[in-house]
């Protein structure tokens, strides 16, 4: 058998982004490499959460075969619109010898994840978590990869976490155990994501040099925009559902804030309001800590990053361009790059939107989750990986 991807046994993909319909410059429509699925590739995603990650590693070809996480509600997510097994437990529980069996018959093996740390996130693992080193889930990820060797290793963190010594640390481990490690602070934009995202992304393997592929929209006129993508999205009001898909749905807003949406214009903050409206902080000194609450987004650029308040119109510059309401759950979905079909709860269950949205703004982005995809399998091309496993 040939060593190339081309060349080996092909499984069924994640289906098709339908991220912005019928817009030449939505994020569809930037793909870097033909989809492939080949079982011979496989991952084990830590920290799946509902699934970003792994949906973008499918989409470039590597069948994840599981994803672990401590957050339960993530299950149907990340089944559903996977296919893939989610492991109920949190990391520190999951040994090398789970991931060995996870990852059994492969020839190519990729360990990756986004390993939540505690300086910099509420993430927590049970109801003991916050008892725990405030390192231990980076570094459980690192004693997994130097257990279990994995062919390559990708993790995608928080940008602070890159000048800390535990991530040197971390790096250096990694490379005592036989991997070439090498990252990158990644801006989401100039991969065609339609926000505003800086991320640390590491790839490190035990096959020589791995590379990142270069930007493909490097140039702010190249920036996916907001109406580009949400645009043609049916137009809600605060509080409402859309009838045809129960995610679309809006937060309400009170009586004061209805009157702060409507003196609020696009990029703008709550310096635009009459002095009545603004709340103590903001009169305060101290209320220049926080420049980018209660603002709208605008439709020609790309949106601030989604968080997992993102639904909220006092939680960022979340509002929308010229409805009066803050964006849905769906509009936070698509422009954390999901599909539009993609499913968070199961039909006819309730929508929790503080459950969903943190989902959302939790997640990995799919887009970001398939430019690492497809940086290791144009590797492992490059290598010859399977051809010499």
């Amino acid at each position: 058998m040939s060593g190339t991807l081309n060349s080996v046994s092909v499984k069924k993909s994640a289906p098709e982004r339908e991220v912005a319909r019928g817009n030449a410059n939505s994020v569809q429509d930037h793909s870097i490499f033909p989809v492939t699925g080949s079982d011979d590739v496989m991952a084990v995603d830590l920290f799946c959460g509902a699934g970003g990650l792994t949906y973008g590693l499918q989409r470039a070809g590597i069948t994840v075969v599981e994803g672990v996480d401590i957050d339960g509600a993530c299950r149907y997510a990340y089944e559903v619109n996977n296919g893939s097994r989610f492991v109920h437990k949190s990391a520190l529980d999951y040994t090398a010898a789970d991931a060995a069996t996870a990852l059994d018959g492969a020839k190519v093996r990729v360990l990756a994840g986004c390993a939540p740390c505690q300086p910099f996130s509420t993430y927590t693992q049970g109801p003991r978590g916050n008892h725990r080193d405030k390192w231990a889930l980076l570094d459980r990820f690192g004693e997994l990869a130097r257990s279990v060797l994995p062919d390559i290793v990708s993790m995608e963190n928080v940008t602070p976490l890159a000048v800390t010594d535990r991530f040197k640390s971390f790096v250096d481990e990694l490379e005592e155990a036989g991997f070439r490690v090498k990252h990158w602070i990644v801006d989401c934009r100039e991969y065609g994501a339609p926000q505003q995202r800086r991320r640390l992304v590491l790839l490190a393997s035990r096959h020589g040099e791995i590379d990142i592929l270069p930007p493909t929209h490097k140039h702010p006129e190249q920036w996916t925009a907001v109406r580009d993508v949400i645009g043609d999205m049916p137009p809600l009001g605060a509080g409402e559902t859309d009838t045809g898909d129960p995610l679309h749905r809006t937060s309400r807003l009170s009586p004061t804030n209805m009157k702060r949406m409507l003196a609020s214009k696009p990029g703008g903050t709550w310096r635009d309001w009459p002095d009545e409206l603004r709340a103590p902080c903001h009169v305060r000194e101290s209320g220049k800590t926080y420049p980018a609450v209660y603002g709208r987004m605008e439709w020609g650029k790309p949106a601030p990053t989604m968080t997992g308040q993102c639904f909220g119109f006092g939680n960022g510059r979340f509002g929308h361009p010229e409805q009066h309401r803050a964006i849905s759950l769906r509009e936070a979905a698509i422009l954390q790059t999901f599909p539009r079909t993609y499913e968070f709860i199961e039909p006819g269950s309730a929508v929790s939107m503080k459950s969903v949205g943190r989902m959302i703004g939790n997640a990995v982005p799919p887009l970001l989750g398939e430019v690492i995809g497809k940086s290791i399998v144009r590797h492992i091309r490059e290598k010859n990986i399977v051809g010499n496993s």
